[in-house]
């Protein structure tokens, strides 16, 4: 399987509800912090929801 590695370099401060549920969702919850997770349409989902809050770091086959 697929694995990418996310970085959240936004804050979700005065963000939507929403979008703060979905940085927690994929394990995010404070600046910096990296996430390793399986490269599924779920997840890339999430991701293109709080683009601007996460980076892609690397993904792996």
């Amino acid at each position: 399987m697929a694995i990418i590695v996310i970085k959240q370099i936004g804050s979700p401060i005065r963000r939507r509800f929403d979008q703060r549920e979905t940085l927690v969702g994929l394990g995010l919850n404070r600046l910096n912090k990296v996430r390793e997770l399986e490269d599924t349409s779920a997840v890339r989902g999430m991701v293109r929801k709080v683009a601007h809050l996460v980076t892609i770091l690397e993904e792996r086959a």
